[in-house]
């Protein structure tokens, strides 16, 4: 099966599962679906190929296939989350195949007039439905207890001075891994020490760090306001599993975005 066979089945799962979350209320977040998406169709080799951007090639492939389900009309994505539009919960209805579906996308075919909507589902197929919280994978060296240095006041000051709207910002975030001691940390996994934070740039709405590593494999979490009580992984799941990359080794730049929870990476 193709790399697009495969983006198409994990399409077909995003809408799915947004659609089981759409009876719930609830606008789930993004990492959480596409997670939840890869959860359901895993990875191959080849699409688990991290990039140069430090993401999966099929998360690279999901991410921006997304995007023809919004010009669909079938899905919005906005800041408090991704949410299923009326036509998109009738395209579940019609197409309700991973061929038919693409066909619809790619001839941009909507379902007919006069298209019911979807019954409720049963309380199994209600089970399916992204949980808010996905199961936890912990580091192995020990929680930190001490509070993170807070974002500074010049930085809340900038933001409200740009003019450019984000999402509330938390006090702090830090970049808790197994590299904390490189970067001068008494120990590793510890968001508590001043070497491991961010620092939010305020204009565009993002916290970054950068580091100078080794080369070697890595793994780490971006951890909210001092405490291991919110933290997140892979895909921005809250307390999922870890980050891991491969590094060549030199200066790599870490972007956390509280809109979406992801941390992603540019190597400078």
């Amino acid at each position: 099966m193709s790399i697009r066979d495969n983006t198409n089945r994990r399409l077909k799962e995003v809408l799915d599962i947004m659609a089981a979350g759409s009876w719930l209320d609830e606008k789930p977040n993004g990492g959480v679906v596409l997670a939840e998406a890869v959860a359901r169709v895993p990875f191959t080799k080849e699409e688990a190929e991290i990039l140069s951007g430090g993401i999966p090639r099929g998360h690279k492939n999901l991410t921006k296939a997304t995007a023809d389900l919004v010009r669909a009309g079938w899905m919005t994505k906005g800041r408090s989350g991704w949410e299923i539009t009326e036509e998109g919960l009738k395209a579940t209805v019609v197409f309700t195949t991973v061929e038919t579906l693409a066909e619809a996308l790619s001839s941009g075919a909507q379902a007919p007039a006069g298209t019911a909507l979807p019954e409720p589902p049963t309380a199994k197929q209600a089970a399916k439905a992204p949980a808010k919280k996905a199961a936890a994978k912990k580091p192995a060296a020990k929680k930190a207890s001490a509070k993170a240095t807070p974002a500074n006041e010049a930085d809340n000051q900038a933001s409200q001075e740009s003019g450019v709207e984000h999402k509330e910002q938390p006090a702090s975030v830090a970049l808790a891994g197994d590299f904390g001691t490189t970067l001068g940390a008494v120990e590793n996994w510890d968001p508590s020490h001043n070497n491991v934070q961010m620092s939010l740039d305020a204009k565009q709405g993002t916290w970054k760090l950068t580091a100078d590593l080794p080369a070697g494999q890595y793994s780490y979490k971006a951890v909210v306001n001092g405490s291991w009580d919110e933290n997140y992984g892979a895909f921005g799941v809250n307390d999922g599993a870890n980050h891991e990359f491969a590094h060549a080794g030199g200066p790599v730049t870490f972007h956390y975005d509280h809109t979406t929870k992801d941390v992603l990476r540019s190597e400078v």
